[in-house]
C-alpha cells in the first residue's frame, strides 16, 4: 500500500446498544487516493465501519486515526475540529432520501458550500457546474423527493462533492439502480478517484469489484476482517468467498 495514510484503525470494536457486536478487533490502514472496497454479507458490519470512518459513530474500543488525528466522541465535541474533519469526508448513503432535505436540487447542492462560508454566487456557480457534470440540469428546480432513485443518487453525489472532500464513502452505491445508472455511477466514482479522492465503497455485489477496487477488505459473518488483499486474489479465493457468504456453494467458476 503506497502513499500517505488517511486512516489507521487499531483493534477497533463496536456494538449497537443492547445488541451483539457489529465489528470486532478491526485493524485497517487506508492510503491517500486509494480505492478500497468493503465486501461482505448483509449485516457483517460494512456500513458500521463506514460510519466510524466518517466520524458519525465512535468505536467502543481501539483507536481510530484520520488525517493524523485521533477520532473520538470527545474530539468531535469540539465544533471546530468536527467541522474541519467533516469537510474532508463525504458520505453517500445507500438510501438517498436520508440526506436530501432541501426544496430544490439547486438548493440541495448549494447547501454544503454555503455552510462552508462560500458566498451565494460562489455556491451557486459550484452547484451549477456540478449539475452540468452530473447531467441533471433539467432537474435544477425540481424537488429532490420527487425524483427517481437514480436521479436522487446523482443529486446526493453532487451535494457531497460540492464541499470538495478528500475522502468519499459510498454505501452500496449501485444498489437499486438500472444498468445505465450503474454504469454512470462506476464511471463517476473512478473519475473522482482520478482527481485524487480516496474512495471507500461497501457492497456485496462481486461483479463490480474489478472496475472499482485497488484493494478489497472482506468482512465475515463474525464481524471481523477475514481477508485484505488485491481484487484478483480475493476473487480467485473460493474459500474466502464462501466464508463471507458472497457466493453460493454450488458456484464453481
Amino acid at each position: 500500500m503506497a502513499g500517505s495514510l488517511v486512516y489507521e484503525l487499531e483493534n477497533v470494536s463496536y456494538s449497537y446498544q443492547h445488541s451483539k457486536p457489529a465489528l470486532e478487533e478491526i485493524d485497517l490502514k487506508i492510503a491517500l487516493a486509494e480505492r478500497v472496497m468493503l465486501l461482505g454479507p448483509n449485516g457483517c458490519g460494512k456500513s458500521t465501519l463506514q460510519k466510524i470512518l466518517a466520524g458519525l459513530i465512535f468505536a467502543d474500543s481501539g483507536k481510530v486515526t484520520a488525517f493524523d488525528r485521533k477520532i473520538t466522541s470527545k474530539a468531535m465535541s469540539d465544533k471546530r475540529f468536527a467541522t474541519a474533519l467533516r469537510q474532508k469526508i463525504g458520505f453517500v448513503f445507500q438510501n438517498s432520501d436520508v440526506q436530501l432535505f432541501c426544496t430544490s436540487v439547486l438548493d440541495e447542492i448549494m447547501f454544503g458550500p454555503l455552510t462552508m462560508g462560500l458566498s451565494f454566487s460562489e455556491a451557486k456557480k459550484r452547484a451549477e457546474d456540478l449539475i452540468d457534470y452530473t447531467g441533471i440540469g433539467y432537474l435544477a428546480n425540481c424537488s429532490p423527493h420527487h425524483l427517481s432513485g437514480g436521479e436522487k443518487k446523482k443529486v446526493a453525489i453532487a451535494a457531497v462533492v460540492a464541499t470538495n472532500p478528500e475522502v468519499l464513502i459510498f454505501d452500496e452505491p449501485t444498489n437499486g439502480l438500472d444498468p445505465k445508472s450503474q454504469r454512470w455511477m462506476i464511471d463517476t466514482i473512478n473519475e473522482l478517484n482520478k482527481q485524487g479522492k480516496t474512495i471507500i465503497l461497501a457492497t456485496h455485489y462481486l461483479e463490480f469489484v474489478p472496475e472499482l477496487a485497488d484493494r478489497i477488505i472482506v468482512l465475515g459473518e463474525n464481524h471481523r476482517i477475514i481477508a485484505n488483499d488485491l481484487p484478483e486474489r480475493i476473487l480467485k479465493n473460493r474459500n474466502i468467498l464462501l466464508d463471507a457468504n458472497l457466493i453460493d456453494p454450488s458456484y464453481n467458476k
